[in-house]
């Protein structure tokens, strides 16, 4: 099944959420306009759907392997690579003083949901690029910019984050891995780190890993850890790649999903050990790495939205095509019963909203990174962990709703449903589990800023339900404030408990995060369809369908979580599984 960008809605949600007309006037944006926007999501899309999915499902058959210390990616990965280095797709939002094209993270998101999409095992390796390079332009020397930032940007080199070990995946102070200085000053890093992506391939010259590392007498937990760059071939004077490191690809993973993206295992300092060059300040790698998975957090999240877009356009074309039973007027396709249309509009509707919200998200991140606004950087905080993990979640449901309308087609590998829900079911896990993500939300964001984060944006929403009245939507406005209600109340809640029990806290985590994604995506979902009557109005009808849908169908449920959500730790304790 081919893939179509859905270039008509991400142009409509970028005008009504993510303010396209005034991307521009944001500091260092004036070419952000809107004709250059639009011409950049149509060769995005050429890219994406002429080049990179016709790779994705003969890619998942054969995937990568390891040939003597060497990944060698699928056939046609390496051209691909080439042809999206050449067309300048790694530096979209990269800074121009390195080479990239400085365009805002709402536009490169956009653009970042067609290669996950089309291929989400090739749109690994630049989004660990990207979140590489935003680390060293935040936090790298002078001069390991000036090396680095072009090679990466212009995508000769490509970017990991080595993080996990075998003892220490969501607990990162049990890092083993050990950093100190020899003879000459230099830093040698030893030590294992494990589910690296991309860790070791074929597609570009050189490697750089950015290995969180424990120097000595440093103490325990995170507060010890450094931050250090890790190339696999060491840049000589040019900053061309001189001699090999001493770090190797001991074996790669083979994994339910993502299969054509070489998953590692990297040793460091097997011999001598690795050198590496210092990234910040020495014990304060955790702030860099931050940098960088934050930035990975939104990508993830992008990749749940691509999954399900690519899930329900199969869904929907083999709904159209398939003939089950007969009706008055002969044969009926699937697509004519009530079931299949819930699930179709279930998912149509939900990435619909995943979309806004990634959007939304993006564009707070673009005004608190460009304008240094306070509101805008908090909000960007809060919705971090919402985009990860809420899209991610939704991404799973709907490429097994994907799944479900093929019926027993889809169980079979061929039609290509089975590689869609395969893949999806790692995002929810890596770059921190959803329930780290929910944890985040419910007990340190409610916290920070006095508790004003998630009430800023329920304000806001208010406001948006009084729009939804004044245009004579009462019963989409009843629904909207109904979900409101239920929010307002579990923030209450859990802002008090942040003084009571904190188990309580984390019993109602995972379900308030639900919550607060559904009721966040039915009030963007409302907002973009009474802000496109001004510049599309058949479209902007369209979506307030979708926004009545999603409203009356899918978040009542959702306010539903409530009593979980304010239920607290006891009956969790009470029926607990205990060592056996």
């Amino acid at each position: 099944m081919t893939y179509q960008p859905p270039l008509s809605d991400i142009r409509y949600t970028l005008r009504a959420i993510g303010r396209l007309e005034e991307l521009a006037d944001l500091p260092g944006c004036a070419h952000a306009t809107p004709d250059v926007v639009d011409a950049v999501l149509e060769e995005a899309g050429k890219l994406a759907a002429q080049v990179l999915a016709p790779l994705n499902r003969p890619a998942d058959v054969e995937g990568s392997r390891l040939e003597n210390g060497v990944v060698r990616t699928p056939r046609g990965f390496p051209e691909a690579y080439r042809a999206f280095a050449d067309g300048g797709w790694m530096g979209l939002v990269c800074g121009e003083d390195h080479g990239g094209q400085g365009l805002p993270t709402v536009v490169g998101n956009a653009v970042a949901e067609l290669w996950h999409a089309a291929n989400m095992s090739f749109g690994l390796c630049p989004m660990l690029t990207q979140s590489a390079i935003e680390l060293l332009e935040r936090h790298g020397t002078a001069e390991q910019q000036a090396v680095y930032l072009p090679r990466l940007t212009e995508g000769r080199w490509t970017g990991t984050m080595c993080l996990t070990e075998p003892q220490a995946g969501s607990d990162v102070g049990a890092v083993r891995t050990r950093a100190a200085r020899d003879a000459d000053g230099n830093w040698r890093v030893t030590g294992q780190k494990i589910y690296i992506t991309y860790g070791e391939h074929d597609l570009a010259e050189n490697i750089v890993h950015l290995v969180l590392a424990r120097t000595p007498d440093a103490p325990a937990g995170t507060r010890g850890l450094s931050l250090f760059l890790v190339p696999k071939f060491l840049p000589d004077a040019e900053g061309r790649p001189g001699a090999r490191n001493d770090v190797r690809c001991v074996s790669l993973e083979h994994k339910l999903g993502i299969r054509s993206s070489p998953t590692c295992v990297m040793s460091f300092g097997d011999h001598d050990g690795a050198i590496g060059w210092l990234v910040g300040d020495e014990q304060a790698g955790m702030k860099g790495m931050f940098t960088m998975m934050n930035n990975a957090r939104i990508g993830v999240g992008v990749e749940g939205l691509a999954i399900a877009e690519r899930a329900y356009q199969q869904a929907l074309a083999y709904a159209r095509e398939r003939v089950q039973g007969k009706g008055p007027d002969g044969p009926v396709r699937i697509v004519a019963y009530p079931d299949v249309q819930r699930m179709l509009l279930t998912m149509k509707a939900q990435i619909e909203a995943m979309r806004a919200l990634v959007l939304f998200a993006s564009l707070s991140h673009d005004q608190a990174q460009r304008t240094g606004d306070a509101q805008a950087r908090g909000r960007a905080d809060l919705l971090t962990p919402v985009v990860k993990a809420w899209c991610t979640d939704l991404g799973v449901e709907i490429a097994s709703l994907g799944v479900q309308v093929h019926g027993g087609m889809g169980f079979i590998e061929e039609t290509g449903a089975a590689q869609h829900y395969r893949d999806a079911r790692i995002a929810p896990i890596y770059e921190g589990t959803n329930g780290i993500q929910a944890m985040d939300l419910a007990v340190r964001k409610l916290s920070i800023e006095d508790g004003c984060l998630p009430w800023d944006l329920i304000d806001a929403f208010r406001e948006d339900v009084a729009h939804v009245t004044e245009a004579g939507e009462e019963a989409l406005a009843e629904g909207l404030d109904a979900g409101l209600d239920s929010l307002e109340t579990a923030t209450r809640w859990l802002q008090k408990e942040q003084e009571g029990d904190p188990l309580a806290r984390a019993a109602g985590a995972s379900p308030y995060l639900r919550l607060f994604g559904y009721v966040t995506g039915a009030m963007l979902l409302s907002r973009a369809a009474l802000a496109g009557r001004s510049f599309d109005p058949a479209q902007a009808e369209a979506k307030l369908r979708t926004a009545r849908f999603f409203t009356a169908q899918l978040l009542p449920p959702a306010a539903a979580l409530l009593p979980a959500i304010t239920g607290g730790s006891a009956i969790l304790a009470e029926a607990a599984l205990g060592p056996d």
